[in-house]
C-alpha cells in the first residue's frame, strides 16, 4: 500500500497531536486591613478571630501591627475567597457602625516586596 501512513519515509504518521494547554498557577489575593482612628481595637481583634480564625494573641499582635504600620495582610486567598471575606467584614463592621476598611489586592510574587 503506497498510501499507508505507517510506511512513510519522513517518520510522520499523519496523526494530529493536540498539545495540552499550559496551566497557570492561580493568582492569589491579599486581604489588607487599613488603620483608622475610629474603629476600636476590640472590634478589630473580634473580626480577626471571627473571620480569619486567629487566636486572641495573634489577633491582638496583628491589630497592633496595623495600628503601628498603617496596614497589614491578614491572609492570602483565591480571589473569590478574599473578596467574600472582605465583603463579610465590611457588612459586619457596618452593622456595628465601625468604619473598618479592608482592601483585596493581588499578591506580589516578588520576594523583595514582602
Amino acid at each position: 500500500m503506497a498510501n499507508d501512513p505507517s510506511k512513510r519515509s519522513d517518520g510522520d504518521t499523519g496523526l494530529a497531536v493536540k498539545k495540552k494547554p499550559k496551566l497557570e498557577k492561580a493568582r492569589r489575593y491579599q486581604v489588607i486591613f487599613h488603620n483608622d482612628d475610629y474603629t476600636t481595637k476590640w472590634f478589630v481583634v473580634d473580626v480577626l478571630e471571627r473571620f480569619f480564625h486567629m487566636s486572641e494573641a495573634s489577633a491582638h499582635a496583628f491589630m497592633m501591627l496595623v495600628h503601628t504600620h498603617g496596614h497589614g495582610v491578614a491572609g492570602v486567598y483565591s480571589k473569590d475567597i478574599a473578596e467574600t471575606k472582605a465583603a463579610e467584614v465590611h457588612e459586619y463592621a457596618r452593622e456595628y457602625g465601625m468604619p473598618l476598611h479592608l482592601t483585596v489586592e493581588p499578591e506580589d510574587e516578588r520576594p523583595d516586596k514582602q
